[in-house]
Formats: C-alpha cells, structure tokens, sequence
C-alpha cells in the first residue's frame, strides 16, 4: 500500500471514530425497503433491524478508496509491497508459533501450511492489520450509496446480519476493513458463514482472535474451491506474440485448456508439467517493458477464487515458497 493510501487510510478511520449515527439514514426510503426484505425473509425482526440502522455512521470516504484497487498497478510495483523481507521472515514467526494448527490443518484440508500462512500474511500482516472500521458502517455505506456493486455488497451486509444473529455477536461490535473483510483472512460476511471452521472446539468461528480458527478457515475455502494437494501451481513458459496469445491471455481467469491443447496453440512450457492438467495462460510485466508469461494450474486458479487477480495469485505462490524455504532452513539451523 503506497503512502498516501495509508494515509487516506487512516483519516478515514479518524473521522469514523469521530462521526456520530445518522438519524436520517434509518429513514431513507431504501434503508426501510431493506428492512422489508429482510424481516420478510424470516430470521431477524423488524426491531433488530431498525436498531443496528439506528445506530449506523456512514463513511462516504470509503468509496473514494473502494476505486483505487491496489491489484491496478503493474506486477513489478505490486509484488514488493509483499514479497519482502519483513512479510517472509514475520510468516516463519507465524509458522513456528502456530505449528500444530498449520500441521493438523494441512493434514485435514490438503492445502500446505506455507499457504495458509502466505495468505494471513498478505491479507492482515498475520493479524496485526485487521482493519478498523464498523463493518455495518461500510456495508450499508457500499450498499446503499456505492451503486456500481450495490447488489453485492446488500447481500454482504445480509450476510453480516445473519452472522451476528447466528453466531450471537453484537453487530455493532465488529470491525474490519474498508470493503468490509473481516479477521486475520479478510473473509467477506458470505464467505465466514460458508467456510469458517471452528477448529480448537470451543464452540465459536472466531477468526478474529482465534489463529487456529482463522488458519483452519483459510485450508477449507482453498480445499473447497478445488486446491488439489501435491499438485504445481505455475510453470513459465515461452509464446509467440499474435492475435492467438492475445485470445488466449484475455481469457485469464479460466480453465478452459489442457497443457496439451496450449502446447499445440505455440506454448512453450519450461519445465516439466502433466499435459493432461488444466491450464490457463497469464502474462506479468516483471520490469518496465519486460513481459513473462506463465501456465497457471489449477491451485493457481484456486488462489484467485480468494481473490480474482493474477497478480494476488503470483504473489501468495511465491511468497509461500520463500516462508517454506526460510522455515525448512531454521529447522535444520540451530539459533545463534
């Protein structure tokens, strides 16, 4: 995150902090015609609606920062800001204070522990940037005054709503980012009450506070959007430029081909890799002018069902892969 979106950042959470609940809001015609829908749909009641928007700050601020998505700049300006030194060597601290969930959870999901660890380190530096705003602030903010994704983030903050009721949490009392992730994995509402886990027992998903919980979490989400254990994420490869490469390159989010047929189109793998597996073909511009390409597998394509960027995607994997060396190093290393 670059400098100034930090501090957009953290004036938008000041003037959270100093804003007061809007009486008006409550009243708005779509806000009422929101609580219909959902005393309609049978779970909450019309008094517990009306007291969570009775209560609701606005933060127009954020749909400033909502159109700045940080995934827009090329991959040699975005892969520094997480892959580097301080995210690999706190994600070995992670890792070794956290052994017996990754190992456990690792076991039961099939999805490597460098992952699980990668992904808490990109999305909250391993729970140390959680975010701090009311998530039923920017909900409602997003779903009643950002129209261009309006729809998604009314069925977020639905979501939100049934989660409180279902997991008997004040809702007021949650907090996360901007967008309105939650936790060490930054899991939209939705995704919390499809795939958190409640991994030590204890009777609650707290991916908050509890790191067995939020690990756990992000090994089902990756298992259930196909992670294959054992499997290769990525493989460069060589192309020849042409109006082909291009078809093939706008299609980057998608297993449509086999390496063979990508073979027989003029791809050139690099290494070695299983012709019949599904692939997708996807380019990273690594400096100013310097174009690669690669074949992203299918736990390639399960990372960006985390987050729809190939360049989340490159970066989670290569992340992963320095934290697993540098943990595999201190085993064998004694400490100084």
């Amino acid at each position: 995150m670059s400098f100034f979106s930090r501090f957009l950042l953290s004036l938008l959470l000041l003037c959270s902090a100093l804003a007061r609940a809007d009486a008006a809001f409550l009243a708005r015609p779509d806000v009422q015609r929101y609580i219909d829908e959902q005393v309609a749909a049978g779970v909450l009641t019309r008094p517990e609606l009306e007291a969570v928007f009775a209560n609701v700050v606005p933060q127009p601020g954020i749909i400033t920062v909502m159109d700045r998505p940080a995934t827009s700049r090329p991959w040699y300006q975005f892969r520094s800001n997480f892959y580097n030194e301080r995210l690999i060597s706190e994600g070995v601290a992670f890792w070794q204070a956290n052994e017996a969930s990754l190992t456990r959870a690792a076991q039961q999901y099939r999805v490597p522990a460098e992952m699980m660890v990668a992904i808490i380190g990109i999305e909250t530096r391993y729970g140390s940037n959680v975010g701090g705003f009311r998530l039923a602030d920017v909900l409602s903010t997003l779903a009643f005054d950002y129209p261009r994704r309006a729809a998604f983030f009314r069925d977020e903050l639905g979501e939100l709503l049934l989660l409180s009721h279902s997991e008997n949490i004040n809702v007021l009392s949650l907090r996360g980012s901007y967008a309105g992730a939650m936790g060490l994995p930054q899991f939209m509402p939705s995704s919390f009450r499809q795939w958190a886990v409640d991994f030590d027992g204890d009777g609650h998903r707290d991916i908050w506070n509890n790191r067995s919980d939020a690990i756990a979490s992000v090994g089902n989400y990756f298992q259930q959007h196909g992670w294959q254990g054992g499997d290769d994420v990525v493989v460069p490869v060589e192309v020849t430029p042409g109006p082909a490469l291009d078809a093939l390159l706008a299609d980057k989010f998608n297993l449509h081909y086999r390496v063979s047929e990508l073979i027989a189109m003029g791809v050139k793998p690099q290494a070695p890799v299983n012709e019949r597996a599904l692939a997708v073909l996807f380019s990273l511009e690594v400096a100013p002018g310097d174009t690669r390409y690669w074949l992203g597998l299918n736990n390639f394509y399960a990372i960006t069902r985390y987050n729809k960027s190939t360049l989340y995607a490159m970066v989670a994997h290569q992340l992963s892969q320095e934290i697993r060396s540098r943990y595999l190093q201190a085993r064998v290393t004694p400490a100084p």
